[in-house]
């Protein structure tokens, strides 16, 4: 397995201090940043109520800066590197897709333009950021491809229709979630998922000691994810070929069992 995207624990006094001794100026950023996080603790316990609150913060200042993109061109890149992938690896136009935490569409306008109309269903634990998508629908021109946009308030999606989505997406989702949340999600995602589909996730990966960084960035090791999936009954796969792009997080595809997930299709 590449070691290209494995995270160093951020934790460690060592890396904090090389970190602020390499980037000086991005210190008072972190200590803002680490200042909010201490309020938005103390007010939201909850860590979807607490990090429904963070993109309330970022997305007023920046939409696509609260999804993870320093401009408009690395949102851009951002989301023509998820299509990609994703059409390279199974993806047809006549399949359901389930986008969990589709943000501001950053990759989601580009699986609505391609899948068949009423055919892309995006969730998010965030308003602000799902006001931000119908922005993004405006101005992309794709009302009529017919969207789904819905609000969340936890990952058990049970007002979701039986073996219904071919395909599941969720980028930069769980580097963002503690492992109750991932579980939560397990427990439901196979549900969901119509015979043969498949789930994608990224995540940060490290091979040491599994550690957070605030309440906003959490680093697993592989092994974790792929056996908490399997006691649900899924089968979770490293997909080593998106180490080689450029966005620093690593993926895993979850089946329901060990056939080939790029079967299903419509």
């Amino acid at each position: 397995m590449p070691a290209k995207n494995v995270q160093v624990d951020r934790t460690s006094l060592s890396h904090r201090v090389r970190y602020a001794l390499r980037h000086p100026e991005r210190v008072p950023r972190h200590l803002a940043r680490a200042a909010r996080d201490a309020w938005l603790r103390h007010r939201w316990p909850d860590h979807i109520a607490y990090y429904r609150a963070v993109m309330r913060s970022d997305t007023r200042a920046d939409p696509d800066a609260a999804v993870g993109s320093r401009s408009r061109e690395r949102w851009l890149a951002l989301g023509a590197m998820q299509f990609d992938y994703l059409a390279g690896h199974g993806l047809r136009p006549g399949h359901r897709m389930l986008e969990i935490g589709c943000g501001n569409l950053r990759a989601g306008w580009r699986f609505i333009e391609y899948l068949e109309p009423g055919h892309y269903h995006g969730v998010d634990i965030s308003p602000d950021i799902l006001a931000a998508a119908q922005d993004t629908l405006v101005e992309r021109g794709l009302q009529a491809r017919l969207p789904t946009l819905t609000p969340v308030r936890d990952l058990t999606l049970r007002f979701l229709p039986e073996a219904h989505f071919d395909v599941v997406h969720a980028h930069s989702v769980f580097s963002h979630s503690p492992l109750p949340v991932i579980e939560e999600c397990f427990a439901h995602i196979g549900r969901v998922l119509a015979p043969g589909g498949w789930f994608d996730f990224t995540f940060d990966r490290t091979e040491g000691r599994e550690h957070q960084v605030l309440r906003e960035d959490f680093y697993y090791r592989t092994e974790t994810l792929v056996a908490l999936a399997a006691k649900y009954g899924l089968a979770a796969r490293f997909m080593a070929d998106w180490e080689e792009l450029p966005h620093g997080q690593s993926k895993i595809r979850v089946t329901h069992g060990e056939g080939d997930a790029g079967s299903a299709a419509r």
